[in-house]
Formats: structure tokens, sequence, C-alpha cells
């Protein structure tokens, strides 16, 4: 039996489709008021419950051999964020506990690439480079450093864990609409797409599944697995995407200046209006930062095989495009 953390979420459901697809049971840990509908007409057992609740992991761990802890708090935001804190480290720290007094067999971790030390361009970004708990660039990078370094811990103390790095997850059954997906959602609108210099390194959702899935059948215990994809240019991802519409939108560039200029004045918008956060210092960062980040290992040691983005953009928006209706705004 396999339980699945962050089940609802984007890589989760994901994860338990390809684990159900391969006969394998899944129960899935789920918060109290977690809208349930990315599950829908799947066979998962349902356990609710919360990662900074040890009892409730406690039940949920109960005669489980593998582990796929997926849960966390995402932000782009500026400044320190508690409440990420608490869910990406004390979280972590409660699962692997858990999962070592309950006798899970194997634990795969889902780190995050942006845990890891940012190095300049020209240097390639692989395993060799350490988590960085004092990264300056977002709570959320520094929380998952320190939640990878328990995980390592634990690893050298006799639990059977292993971490996996995703870089930027694209694809369908983005049911909770991640920032990639509410641009998917902007190309779908026809109108004009605004984008500037910089990229990213993007792989596909059910690419990172079948990673996971390899990981904790042949992930060495205390290692970790970069699963990249390759690298778009958000001119490239956006052009792309109105090839694939047949030009329904036209492109236009925005400077540099404007946009970081935007980035530094449009938190605050953010924060009082509680819309999600598309322009912060943070995101401006990682579109400008190496993203020359290798899946060697992950391909030599665990069969990893990442498809071309163009198939992953393509099933993206032809999701988006089926799916509007079932789309959950958080």
């Amino acid at each position: 039996m396999n339980l699945v953390t962050g089940a609802t979420g984007h890589l989760g459901n994901v994860l338990i489709r390809q684990l159900l697809e391969r006969g394998q049971s899944v129960r899935a840990f789920v918060l109290p008021n977690d809208n349930l509908s990315p599950l829908d007409g799947l066979d998962v057992e349902i356990v609710r419950g919360n990662v900074l609740d040890p009892q409730s992991i406690e039940r949920a761990l109960h005669g489980i051999d593998v582990v796929y802890h997926l849960a966390a708090m995402i932000t782009i935001m500026p400044g320190k964020n508690e409440v990420v804190q608490r869910v990406n480290v004390e979280g972590t720290r409660n699962m692997l506990a858990v999962a070592k007094k309950t006798g899970v067999r194997r634990f795969v971790y889902t780190s995050s690439i942006h845990a890891i030390q940012r190095v300049p361009h020209g240097i390639t970004i692989d395993e060799t480079l350490p988590y960085d708990v004092n990264n300056p660039y977002g709570a959320y990078d520094t929380s998952k450093a320190q939640a990878s370094l328990l995980v390592e811990q634990a690893a050298r103390d006799g639990l059977d864990a292993v971490l996996v790095c995703p870089t930027g997850v694209i694809g369908p059954y983005d049911f909770h609409v991640s920032l990639i997906g509410s641009w998917f959602l902007s190309y779908l609108r026809g109108k004009e797409v605004l984008y500037f210099d910089g990229g990213y390194d993007y792989v596909d959702v059910r690419d990172v599944a079948a990673g996971l899935i390899a990981t904790a059948k042949k992930g060495r215990t205390g290692e970790s697995y970069l699963l990249s994809g390759g690298y778009l240019s958000n001119h490239n991802l956006a052009e792309t995407g109105r090839q694939l519409l047949n030009g329904t939108y036209r492109l236009r560039k925005l400077p540099l200046i404007l946009i970081n200029f935007l980035a530094h004045i449009l938190p605050p918008y953010y924060r009082a209006s509680k819309k999600s956060p598309l322009l912060t210092p943070y995101s401006i960062e990682v579109l400008q930062s190496n993203a020359a980040i290798s899946h060697e290992k992950a391909t030599r040691e665990l069969g990893y095989q990442p498809r071309p983005l163009a198939d992953s953009l393509r099933d993206a928006l032809m999701w988006f495009k089926d799916n509007k209706l079932k789309l959950i705004r958080d």
C-alpha cells in the first residue's frame, strides 16, 4: 500500500493515477477541508488529517509500505512566512518520525530544484550541489532546503529515505491552476499575451510522477535525484502556445526594467486583494537564474526519460480547454 500526501495537488493526483495504472493500491492523505474533485473516479482510499498532527499521520501510515511525501505550501511572495515554514519543515519532521515509528519500508520525499544552492550561469546544476538553508530568495526555497536536510539525516539514522527535486512542473490535471497553469489559461483567452526576457527548465508532471515511482523502486537510500525536462525561454513558451492554438493571440514583449518595477510594487496589492501573485521579485529572479539543470543521474540510475516539452504544452493546453469547469479556484 502506498501513501501519497498532497494527494489533490497537481503532482499528487497524477502520481496516484500512475500508481493505480500499475495495479498498486493507494491511500490519499488529505486535509480535512480538501476539495477531492481531482480524485474523482479514482479507486483510492481517503484519510483526512494534517502533517502537523502526528496522531492523524499515524492513522494514515498504518499498514503503509511506501510513503510519497508531496504535501507542501508554496509561496512566491517576499519575506518570511511562518505557515510555509511550519508545514514544509515541521510537517516533514513529523512525517519522518512517524514513518520510522511505524516501520515504513521506503520514504520518497519531493523536494524542489529551488532548495538547491543557486550557482552562476555557466555552471551545470546537478546533485553535487548542496541544499541551501541560507538561500536569500524566498521562504519556500529555505523551507524546502531545511526539510531536505531532515530527510537526509533520517536516512543516515536508518530510515530508507530518498529525495527527488523536480524543476518547473507543467502538464494536464492541473486542477488547482498552478502559476504556469494561469499562463496557459491566459493563452486560451485569445487576446494579447505579455512576456519578458528570461526562461526556465520545465518538466512534464507525468514524467515527474514516473520518476517518483522509479525512485521508490531503484533510488539509493539518502540520495537526491534531479528531475528536469528542458529549457524554454518565456518567448518560446508563449510562441509555442500560440502555434498550438493556431495564432489566436498576439505577443508583446515588456522591458525588464518595467517588469522589475512592477514586481516590487505589486506584492502589497496581492496581500490586500488576496489574489494569487504572478509577478514578484522571487518569480523574476527564478526566470533570470541559471537553468542549466542536469537529469543525467536520474537517467542513469532510474531510467528517467522526460518527453519533449512541445508534447507537454499541447497536452496541458488541451486539458485546460476541455476542463475549465473542473478548475478549483483556491
